[in-house]
Parts: structure tokens; C-alpha cells; sequence
């Protein structure tokens, strides 16, 4: 397969890389308008403001209860506010005269991969301090995580005609990501109220956003020729027939999570109880108010 330095400096005169590919292909990402951009940040938005209030929450609980909450908010970001805006906007990518069908597996797998390196990313800080150190590395895997989970992606199209792809955008849109991943991991470790974390998610939004639109000018397609080993590439799933139903999936159980959260403790509300219990508890001649809530409360950082 040829590297993009292989034909970047050729692009600009208008040759074919080493003469198996044919002219460059017109594409239209936004072949609704702006449906699908706007459709897909408020996906990002909704995804991303969910997973930062199930981080509040994470932060006032210990053990096994703040590792489920800090997943819950992965799959939230990771699943809907990533991997679920990127296929949202993919609705709208389009070549004309010519059908994009999607690899199954390869589409499922970029969407494991958007939620375990979320996952990985807020363990990392959940567990690891409030330091710089565990904020910038769990800011680069996730930065790196999307950035694969978006060209993974992109690989799981199968079209007739031949992607090739810009050096300078492609590193531009992971350095993007890198980004939006630290700026949400420090979200996560410092917002709390719903105003900031609307803020905050809004931004995040634009960054997920800006990241796919930069990855998808980096995207060149040629024609393939007669030669090209990928000519001829058809098959799989349409949008309309996989995408679609997969994306209404992840939307609805979005509002599900969205009636979980809004149901369950704030994070004030879950320092409170713990509290209260080890009022009670000293009251009774219990263990102390720091024990007793040991297992149910964080120490609020200082």
C-alpha cells in the first residue's frame, strides 16, 4: 500500500501515483447540506455532556462503584460522542454515480476501539491523581485511540475507487485529537455543575467535530485502474440499510443513559449520604465517620 509521501509531491501536478491510479474522484461531504454536520455535534455534545456527568459522579465514590461509572462515561464518549458523531457525518459522504457500502465487522470493531481507549484514558485519571502526568497520558491514548477509531473507520468503506490520504492533515487532525481528549480529561476532573459541563461538552463538540472534518480533507480518492489490485472492490453493508439502524441504536440508548443519569445521585448528593452515614455511625459508637464511608466516598481533592 503506498504511503502518502509517496505521492503528495505528484498530487499537486495532477499525476497518478506510480501510474495505478486513475484521475482524483470528486466526493461530497455534505450531500444533505448541513443535516448531518449539525446532527452529528449534537450527537458529540449529548455524548460527550453524559459521559462528564457520570465523571462527577465517579469522583465521589471509591472501588468497584467509581470503576462503573467511569465506563459508563466511556462508552458515553467514546460510543456517542466519537465513534457515533463519525457516522453521523459518514451518512452524508458521498461519490456520485457510485454506491459505499460498509464492512460489518471493521465498523463494529472502530466503535469497540472508540470505547475501550475512552476507557483506558479515564482509568487513568480516575486512579492516578490529579497530577499532570496521569492527565497527559491518559490525554495522548485517547487522543490516539480516536484518531485510529476515525481512519478504521474511514477503512471499513468499500467503494470501486482507491483512498489516499494528505501527511500534514492526517497528523493535524490526531494532534486535534489529542487535544479534545485532554480537554475532556480535565473536564472530567474538574467540573461540576451542569452549566460548566454543558460549557464544556459544547467546546468538546466542536473539537470531535473538527477532528473528522480534518480527516476527511486529508482524504483524496482516485479512480482505481485496470491494473490496481483494488479495483473493482464492492460489497458490503449501505448507510442506509446498517449505519442508520446503528446510529438510531446508540441514540436511543443515549436517552436511556440520559433518564440513568438524571435519576441517580448528583455528586453532591452521593457526599452528603456518606456523610450523614458516618454522622450516624459516630453517633452509635460506630467506627469513625472516615471509615465507615471508606468504601462509599472519595476524599474531595484539596
Amino acid at each position: 500500500m503506498l504511503g502518502p509521501s509517496s505521492w503528495m509531491s505528484r498530487e499537486g501536478a495532477g499525476a497518478a501515483p506510480w501510474g495505478v491510479l486513475g484521475p482524483m474522484v470528486v466526493v461530497h461531504n455534505f450531500s444533505y447540506g448541513l443535516l448531518t454536520p449539525v446532527l452529528g455535534y449534537v450527537m458529540s455534545c449529548l455524548g460527550c455532556f453524559l459521559g462528564l456527568r457520570c465523571t462527577s459522579r465517579a469522583r465521589a465514590l471509591h472501588g468497584g462503584s467509581r470503576v462503573r461509572w467511569l465506563l459508563l462515561a466511556a462508552v458515553s464518549i467514546g460510543a456517542a460522542g466519537v465513534w457515533g458523531m463519525h457516522f453521523v457525518a459518514m451518512l452524508g459522504f458521498s461519490i456520485p454515480g457510485q454506491r459505499i457500502g460498509y464492512s460489518v465487522p471493521v465498523t463494529i470493531l472502530s466503535m469497540l476501539i472508540a470505547a475501550v481507549v475512552v476507557s483506558i484514558g479515564l482509568l487513568i485519571v480516575g486512579f492516578g491523581g490529579d497530577g499532570q502526568g496521569p492527565l497527559l497520558t491518559g490525554g495522548l491514548v485517547i487522543g490516539l485511540g480516536v484518531a485510529s477509531m476515525h481512519y478504521l473507520g474511514m477503512s471499513a468503506m468499500r467503494m470501486p475507487d482507491i483512498m489516499r490520504y494528505s501527511t500534514g492533515l492526517v497528523i493535524l487532525s490526531v494532534i486535534i485529537a489529542v487535544v479534545a481528549g485532554t480537554a475532556a480529561l480535565w473536564a472530567a476532573l474538574r467540573l461540576h455543575t451542569v452549566w460548566s459541563t454543558l460549557v464544556a461538552s459544547l467546546i468538546m463538540g466542536v473539537a470531535v467535530s473538527g477532528m473528522h472534518y480534518t480527516g476527511m480533507a486529508a482524504m483524496h480518492v482516485y479512480a482505481a485502474t485496470a491494473n490496481s489490485d483494488m479495483a473493482g472492490m464492492r460489497g458490503g453493508a449501505s448507510g442506509s440499510s446498517f449505519l442508520l439502524p446503528l446510529i438510531l441504536g446508540i441514540s436511543a440508548l443515549t436517552f436511556v443513559m440520559t433518564a440513568v443519569i438524571s435519576l441517580s445521585p448528583t455528586e453532591a448528593e452521593i457526599r452528603e449520604d456518606a456523610e450523614l452515614m458516618a454522622r450516624i455511625a459516630s453517633n452509635n459508637g460506630g467506627p469513625s465517620g472516615r471509615e465507615s464511608s471508606r468504601g462509599l466516598i472519595a476524599p474531595t481533592a484539596a
